[in-house]
C-alpha cells in the first residue's frame, strides 16, 4: 500500500498550504492576540489546538470520502466539481473582500495550557469555513479509484499541519512587530490576496476540464 502521494502532487499541495498558511484568519488573529496579550508561550499551545482540529478534519474527511467513494463514485465527482466551484468562489471573494487581521491584546489572567489548547481546538474544529475547505481542498488531492485514498488524505492532512505550525510559530514569535507592520502595510495583505486567488483559480480551472474531457 502507497500512501506517499506523487511529487507533482506533493509539490502541489504544498505550494498551496504554505499560501493558506500564510494567510490571516481567525486561527491566526487568535494566536496573534494571544501572543499580545499573554505571551509566546500561552500563543503556542494555541498552535497546538488549532493543530489537533485540523487532525479531527482530516481524519473525518478521510474516512467520509473513503465511504462516499465506496457508495458512489458519481457522488464523488459532484463533490470535486463542487469543490473546484468552491475554491473559485475563495478566490473571488478573496479579490473583492481581501484578508482581514483583527488583532486585540485584550487584559485578562493567564490562561492554563489546556485552556489555551481547548480554544485553539474549538475555534478550529467549529469553524464552518475549515469544514466547508477541508472537504473540498483534500479530494482536489486524489483520484476516486486510488485503493490507498484514506491513506493519502491523511498524509496530507498531516502534512498541511507540518507546513502551518512553522509558519505559526514565527508569526507568534515576531507577534507584536508583525501585527504592526501588516496594519500598517495593507498593500502586503492585498498582494497575499491576489496570489490566493490566482492560484486557487488555476486549481479549479485544472480540476473542471481535467473532468471535462
Amino acid at each position: 500500500m502507497d500512501y506517499l502521494p506523487t511529487l507533482a502532487t506533493l509539490l502541489a499541495f504544498t505550494a498551496a498550504s504554505l499560501l493558506l498558511a500564510m494567510t490571516p484568519g481567525p486561527d491566526m488573529t487568535l494566536s496573534i492576540s494571544r501572543a499580545l496579550s499573554q505571551g509566546r508561550g500561552p500563543a503556542l499551545y494555541v498552535v497546538v489546538g488549532t493543530s489537533l482540529g485540523i487532525v479531527v478534519h482530516t481524519l473525518l474527511v478521510a474516512f467520509g470520502i473513503s465511504a462516499l467513494i465506496t457508495a458512489s463514485p458519481t457522488a464523488f465527482l459532484i463533490l470535486k466539481t463542487g469543490g473546484a466551484a468552491y475554491l473559485l468562489w475563495l478566490a473571488i471573494q478573496a479579490i473583492r473582500y481581501g484578508s482581514t487581521l483583527t488583532v486585540k491584546a485584550a487584559t485578562g489572567p493567564r490562561g492554563t495550557a489546556l485552556n489555551n489548547i481547548s480554544s485553539g481546538f474549538w475555534v478550529n474544529l467549529l469553524n464552518p469555513k475549515v469544514i466547508i475547505f477541508f472537504m473540498t481542498f483534500l479530494p482536489q488531492f486524489i483520484s476516486a479509484g486510488d485503493p490507498d485514498i484514506t491513506g493519502k488524505l491523511i498524509v496530507l492532512g498531516l502534512l498541511f499541519i507540518a507546513i502551518g505550525v512553522p509558519v505559526n510559530t514565527i508569526v507568534i514569535l515576531a507577534a507584536d512587530k508583525l501585527a504592526t507592520w501588516l496594519q500598517q502595510n495593507p498593500k502586503i495583505l492585498r498582494s497575499i490576496d491576489y496570489t490566493f486567488a490566482g492560484v486557487f483559480s488555476v486549481f479549479a480551472a485544472k480540476i473542471l476540464l481535467t473532468q471535462a474531457r
